[in-house]
């Protein structure tokens, strides 16, 4: 057979490291292995982790082929070098040594398939110096495989090695762990790759653009087997041995995801029918309902990781896209982003559930939509706190002085019966006095009021309706406490009269209610009372045989309803 009509060999499979200086951005195992060896304080077991195709499997046969190699003449010792000239060491490259023996722990999990390693472990090598044995996926074993190769690996006979590989080290039992010494392969970096994919694309004579491999790079992941795939399929799929960023834009999907960017800064900008006629436009173009929302989400992270650090990328999205992703996440504040993938995050959970996915997902991005015209909480929070307490139906309107400053377009807030707010297109001044003395409250009622008005709102509940009030002087404050009233009530309650009124307190806490009932019970008896009052009036009792499903909701005195 000529070398024209030879087979295709992939370039993860052709361009394989063969020895520890073609590993890539793993110097600290190269560096740790070499040491390993050359000193010869080399481990029984080896434990390999890390994503897919960041060289697991390749590493295993380095450190085999290391370990085994005798050289030209058959006296060699174990080498971090070159081993080509090794026969030992090409059989094992080619997978056909009798003395390295690879397993599948997916396709092979059981017990039995572990006792056959235990039984050849006591034979001696055929002709290698090390009988190795490199199981991948170890992690896919059943627990009986796992005890069952305990014992050996613990203390194997000196012409064993084990060298195991696995993408899921947690599922991996601890004692299994203890017996080898562990290696975590790191993701290769972006510009790693790039230069790994340059030097490759030089070999076959293919001219790359710079943006292109930049593209291939992050797509891959830190994989440098799934980056070397896709520079197979942009090699395929450019003419006149050229890869382009725009070929391998369009192989990896880039203009949708500059779609989905169009689709966000639309979103974002109050546009529903641009939106919607992207979503449409996707929808026709074979793009899956939730996949667009996934990759909404994915944009919005990678738009929040821009508004923290200008030099980061979003993945996959070309060069000339990032100046105006880099534009949208400057004009965009952290909250925007926030609520922005909460909606997007509850919808693809609503998308599941929906008959149609795809009217579910418009209604996602209607809903992201009007919810971005939305006010910030946090500003609306700080706005209030310098607004005007307003009582139920007892807050005066807050008028402006003649010479109050402003545009003349600030809301007025006045009072109205309730407790209720209207605002008034007429300038108003919202300053309040802050940090002002407190005068020391008189009745329990004036005290629930102090707290609800300095914001203590959890303790201004629990005295309206977990304490009975029994005494209440200046400076004194005696009542009874119902189990539902917390333990460092008392403590926080005197801290904070102390810090209003500027007097010292002392409270005490009875172990009797002596007949007395919380503010909460009183106000309920009182409206008990007033409404047995009222169910018994002649013509209410009309009004409610005629309307047996009527109620009564609440009463209301004529100052009350003004």
């Amino acid at each position: 057979m000529t070398d024209d009509t030879q087979e295709y060999r992939v370039l993860a499979r052709k361009y394989r490291p063969q020895k520890f200086d073609e590993l890539i951005g793993q110097e600290a195992l190269v560096r740790t292995l070499t040491n390993a060896i050359e000193s010869g304080r080399i481990a029984h077991a080896f434990m390999l982790t890390g994503v897919r195709g960041v060289g697991k499997t390749t590493t295993a046969r380095i450190i085999a082929k290391a370990l085994n190699y005798t050289g030209a003449d058959g006296k060699a010792g174990a080498t971090t070098g070159d081993t080509s000239d090794c026969e030992i060491c090409q059989a094992i490259a080619e997978d056909r040594h009798p003395d390295v023996m690879e397993m599948d722990a997916a396709s092979r999990t059981g017990v039995d398939d572990i006792r056959e390693i235990l039984d050849g472990v006591r034979y001696a090598p055929v002709s290698a110096r090390y009988k190795i044995y490199v199981i991948d996926e170890v992690h896919m074993l059943s627990k009986n495989a796992f005890n069952a190769l305990l014992k050996t690996l613990e203390e194997p006979p000196s012409h064993v090695k084990f060298i195991f590989a696995t993408t899921e080290i947690r599922k991996v039992p601890v004692t299994v762990l203890s017996r080898c010494q562990r290696f975590d392969l790191r993701r290769v970096e972006v510009d790693t790759l790039k230069s790994h994919f340059e030097m490759i694309s030089e070999k076959e004579g293919v001219k790359a653009d710079s943006e292109a491999l930049d593209l291939i790079a992050r797509a891959a992941d830190g994989s440098v087997r799934d980056g070397l795939s896709l520079l197979d399929q942009a090699m395929a799929l450019g003419a006149q041995d050229q890869v382009t960023a725009e070929d391998v834009g369009t192989m990896l999907g880039a203009t949708d995801r500059i779609r989905i960017l169009d689709l966000i800064e639309a979103s974002f900008s109050g546009q529903p029918q641009t939106a919607l006629e992207i979503m449409q436009d996707l929808y026709r173009m074979g793009a899956d309902s939730r996949v667009v929302i996934q990759d909404m989400m994915d944009m919005i992270h990678g738009l929040s990781i821009l508004s923290v650090n200008t030099d980061a990328t979003i993945e996959s999205l070309p060069h000339a896209a990032m100046d105006k992703s880099k534009a949208m996440a400057a004009q965009m504040r952290a909250p925007q982003f926030q609520k922005a993938w909460q909606i997007l995050l509850k919808g693809l959970g609503e998308l599941n559930n929906a008959p149609n996915a795809q009217k579910a997902a418009e209604m996602v991005v209607l809903r992201l939509i009007y919810a971005a015209d939305l006010p910030d909480p946090a500003d609306l929070i700080k706005k209030l706190k310098n607004a005007p307490i307003i009582q139920n139906g007892a807050a005066p309107v807050v008028n402006a002085p003649a010479d109050a400053g402003g545009s003349g377009n600030q809301p007025q807030l006045r009072a109205i019966a309730g407790g209720g707010m209207v605002a008034e297109s007429v300038p108003v001044s919202l300053a309040v006095p802050q940090n002002q003395t407190a005068e020391s409250p008189q009745t329990i009622e004036g005290m629930i009021q102090l707290f609800e008005d300095k914001g203590e709102m959890i303790l201004s509940s629990h005295l309206y309706q977990d304490i009975a009030c029994l005494s209440l002087k200046k400076g004194h404050f005696e009542f009874f406490a119902y189990p539902t009233c917390p333990p460092e009530f008392s403590s926080r309650v005197q801290r904070c009269l102390r810090d209003w009124t500027g007097e010292p307190w002392m409270l005490s806490v009875t172990a009797d209610a002596k007949g007395r009932e919380s503010v909460a019970a009183q106000k309920k008896l009182v409206e008990d009372t007033a409404m047995g009052e009222l169910k018994s009036h002649p013509n209410i009792t009309m009004i409610l045989s005629a309307f047996p499903d009527a109620k009564i909701e609440n009463i209301y005195t004529k100052e009350e309803e003004k």
